[in-house]
């Protein structure tokens, strides 16, 4: 039964990377599309972002993303409209591989709830 879960989010994997492809044009990587749902998240129109910006806009993603697993909390936004999330369960060590499997899972479940794949 697990086998089949893994093969399940394997191609829930591949169709995600399709549908994103089609309409970026392109195959995007874990950080890319953090980046995205990141900016998606912040909602302010786009501008050409410093190193440190983008590592928070990535942060923004990564905790889109891990919240709905517990990790962190939506706590609002700023005086700049920045949303803001308290950590909430750290993240325990994970291997490469596990790692990568949790962000998989996060990122198709994310893109599940916001209907992407309709």
């Amino acid at each position: 039964m697990k086998n089949m879960k893994t093969t399940t989010m394997a191609s829930e994997w591949q169709q995600l990377q399709d549908k994103l492809k089609e309409r970026f044009g392109s195959e995007m990587d874990h950080d890319a599309i953090l980046f995205m749902i990141g900016l998606q998240e912040l909602d302010k129109p786009y501008k050409a972002y410093k190193k440190d910006e983008k590592l928070e806009v990535m942060h923004i993603g990564v905790c889109t993303v891990l919240a709905p697993y517990g990790f962190y909390e939506y706590k609002g936004r700023d005086d700049d409209d920045w949303p803001h999330w308290e950590l909430k369960e750290k993240i325990p060590f994970l291997d490469a591989k596990s790692q990568s499997k949790l962000m998989n899972d996060a990122l198709i479940d994310y893109f599940k709830r916001i209907d992407f794949f309709e």
